[in-house]
């Protein structure tokens, strides 16, 4: 059994860390991703253990996913199948559900650290051009599918998959589904996850997460009133938004990579 326990840490090590769970349930629910990804490199920062969290950060996932979707059922008249856009979703499972496969169980021989670096300055050249409000666009009918694939098996090996995979579906979805739909595929790709790490024999050490649990539902709240002011906002600010956060995405994971590493 591979121990989790943060036992041993200090008052001012605790509080930084639920400022940190809080942040990330913030980032989650505001955006519909990059709550571990914006997070972790300020989880290592307090302890370099990533087995500590990621646990806590993939079943809090679970539950406040299948928060957002009873509300959602509830406001959407159809319920969730007028809320997700079920079309990209089946075209980004079917694309990606193989690589993602393969990057759990570790078949290929190229290094994770090597991927993410790759896949992140990718995510930096989408990021800007949402910035500048030139989002860009291959006419190579190969390079989305491509990505995505590859964004598949990164999730797999890595934390840094949905940055890759959000651009295609960015531009796929209406934004108003854009966030319920990368849920749906968030909890299907976090349970391949969660079943890796209980097989690899991981603790996942549910009773501390007695007094994270809180901390992140604060910051799923304010989270939750950041969405709704920022899909009701107009379009080229929705999408000058994404593009920050996944700089600040790509950013802290080549931060993590490159420096924590």
């Amino acid at each position: 059994m591979i121990e989790t326990s943060i036992e041993g840490l200090s008052l001012g090590q605790v509080a930084a860390l639920g400022l940190i769970f809080a942040w990330s349930g913030f980032v989650r629910s505001g955006l519909g991703f990059g709550g571990a990804v914006l997070s972790l490199p300020f989880f290592l920062l307090v302890l370099d253990d990533p087995l500590q969290f990621l646990p806590a950060i993939s079943i809090h996932l679970l539950i406040f996913s299948s928060w957002i979707f009873i509300e959602e059922r509830n406001k959407t008249p159809g319920g969730l199948r007028e809320a997700i856009d079920w079309k990209t979703l089946s075209w980004g499972m079917k694309i990606m559900i193989v690589p993602k496969m393969v990057g759990v169980v570790g078949l290929l021989t190229i290094s994770p650290s090597v991927v993410s670096t790759i896949i992140l300055l990718l995510v930096s050249v989408y990021a800007v051009s949402y910035l500048i409000d030139r989002p860009f666009e291959s006419k190579n009918p190969y390079v989305e599918p491509a990505m995505v694939a590859l964004g598949g098996y990164a999730s797999g090996v890595s934390l840094t998959g949905a940055p890759l995979i959000i651009p295609a579906f960015a531009r796929r979805c209406p934004k108003q589904k854009l966030r319920t739909t990368l849920f749906v595929l968030w909890v299907i790709l976090v349970i391949i996850k969660l079943v890796s790490l209980g097989i690899a024999g991981v603790d996942f050490r549910l009773e501390a997460q007695l007094w994270q649990f809180p901390c992140a539902l604060v910051g799923h709240l304010l989270g939750q009133r950041f969405h709704a002011r920022l899909v009701s906002s107009n379009g080229p600010a929705f999408f000058r938004v994404l593009g920050l956060a996944l700089l600040l995405v790509a950013g802290a994971g080549l931060y993590n990579s490159l420096v924590l590493r």
